[in-house]
């Protein structure tokens, strides 16, 4: 979690975006959603779609996070598994 909101790069095909999103499947494979940066001359209007990365294959770009840490998602444990808390 501590990579979400962050700038990244997919080190394959070099699409860069925002970390918007992370599953853990039941194998063990973590991917990532990974959302470009919205573009008005060329979106007609719709934002892009997150693409799915393997955690691998994702570099954080030193730019810095994009939400704040005061905002950022909190994860808290809990007797039923993990909750994610978005902040208000």
């Amino acid at each position: 979690m501590k990579n979400l909101g962050k700038k990244a790069k997919d080190k394959v095909s070099g699409m860069k975006g925002i970390l918007t999103s992370r599953i853990i499947y039941l194998n063990g494979c973590i991917q990532y959603g990974l959302t470009p940066k919205y573009d008005p001359k060329t979106g007609n209007g719709k934002y892009p779609d997150s693409t799915w990365i393997d955690e691998g294959q994702i570099e954080i770009l030193p730019t810095g996070e994009v939400i704040p840490k005061s905002n950022a998602v909190k994860e808290k444990k809990s007797p039923g598994g993990s909750q994610v808390h978005l902040p208000r």
